[in-house]
């Protein structure tokens, strides 16, 4: 995964955060250790409240229901063709409600030719801070 991520943060920039569940994946000296060394803060969510973490939440509940549960796959080769074809228009076609029904994409550009040149200025899932309760 760490390999995944070095890619990322060459195509896009590294975030001043990452925030995800408790898997083993993210809880491993592997990642802990490659987040340390970028100053990258890791933002775990708590146990049993994904909706903390709703932006892969929606994303992952998307591509269950539109590709996984949608199809029944001959071979993993076929998985990888049409989660490539799903993901190229979810990306750059279909429009999000939580971003002026903009594709990510457009919503990419549309931030970058903003006023200050900045895409982070309003949004970024990486930089999110949840407000925290103290009711609970």
């Amino acid at each position: 995964m760490t390999d995944l991520l070095e890619w990322i943060v060459k195509e896009r920039g590294k975030p001043k955060a990452i925030r995800t569940d408790n898997g083993p994946e993210f809880t491993s000296s592997v990642f802990t250790s490659w987040c340390h060394k970028h100053r990258i803060e890791i933002r775990y969510i708590q146990p049993g409240k994904p909706v903390q973490n709703a932006f892969i939440e929606r994303f992952n509940r998307s591509y269950r229901t539109e590709v996984l549960d949608a199809r029944i796959f001959n071979n993993l080769i076929e998985v990888r063709e049409i989660t490539s074809d799903w993901m190229e228009h979810y990306n750059n076609n279909r429009p999000h409600e939580s971003l002026g029904n903009l594709s990510p994409m457009q919503y990419l550009l549309k931030k970058e030719n903003s006023s200050d040149g900045n895409p982070n200025t309003e949004f970024s899932p990486f930089q999110q801070i949840l407000p925290t309760s103290t009711t609970e």
